[in-house]
């Protein structure tokens, strides 16, 4: 009997390793969509990224200083990193419309599309707060152990980790200690408590417009300091008109010394 099974026992274990192992979906990787367009430098999993890069689940997408990336996603959905930003695709299925992102340190903007699956989602993990969006266009920093959420269409629910809290809310609150944030209104969430306490404000506009200059991949966009650059023409503008009365003031009156010099000059100094 035992011959017998020693005998069956061998040609069975052959006959199983000539089947190839089929790997599953995990382990061979699902795809998650891919790069649009980028501003170099940006990598993918460690190595220099290229437009039409195809993106799998788990991908890790970073950029440098000068860098930008923008993702298309299988639902449609389209995630745009600014510069310094890391980025983990964690989960993307378009099918079921489970979508899970991990930023690690950084800022981003997406534009999701409606959640219509039973059980679906789109979320955004960072150190110590998780954003779930149902459809939306919002915007998502975390710099110097702060999450900033900012909402331009729609709505999106913070909810602060750990012992983390909410400050400079506009929002309102939900279920727990989840925040609803509408359209023009944002959040942020510190893990300490601010030495002037929490604030409400809603969103300045000159935020609104900051945030969203600092995740386009568009290499023809003005950088975000060109905003303050007007600013400042502006106010040499005022200050050249300004100086300009003055003196035509003083030329109407016979006095050809401008009030700043005769001040000077009364005073002994030259």
């Amino acid at each position: 009997m035992n011959s017998l099974k020693q005998l069956l026992v061998g040609p069975l274990c052959l006959l199983l390793c000539s089947f190839p192992v089929q790997a599953s979906p995990q382990s061979a990787g699902q795809h998650a969509g891919q790069i649009n367009a980028l501003i170099p430098a940006a990598s993918r999993n460690a190595q220099p990224a290229k437009v039409q890069d195809q993106l799998q689940w788990n991908d890790l997408l970073k950029t440098a200083h000068s860098g930008r990336v923008r993702a298309g996603l299988d639902d449609g959905s389209i995630v745009s990193l600014g510069s310094d930003t890391e980025l983990r695709i964690v989960q993307h299925d378009g099918t079921s419309q489970q979508t899970s992102l991990e930023m690690n340190f950084g800022k981003m903007r997406s534009q999701v599309v409606k959640i219509t699956k039973p059980g679906g989602k789109f979320e955004v993990t960072t150190p110590n707060a998780v954003i779930g969006v149902i459809g939306t266009h919002f915007y998502a920093a975390f710099e110097h152990g702060k999450t900033t959420v900012i909402c331009y269409e729609g709505t999106v629910l913070v909810t602060p980790r750990a012992n983390a809290q909410a400050q400079n809310n506009s929002g309102q609150s939900s279920n727990g200690n989840s925040i609803s944030v509408g359209a023009g209104q944002m959040v942020e969430i510190v893990s300490h408590i601010p030495p002037g306490g929490f604030q409400t404000e809603s969103t300045p506009p000159a935020v609104k417009q900051s945030s969203q200059l600092a995740t386009d991949t568009n290499e023809n966009a003005p950088p975000t300091y060109q905003a303050h650059s007007h600013v400042l023409r502006n106010l040499l503008i005022g200050t050249a008109i300004a100086v300009g009365l003055s003196v035509g003031l003083a030329v109407g009156t016979g006095n050809t010394t401008p009030p700043r010099t005769r001040a000077n000059a009364s005073n002994g100094v030259k």
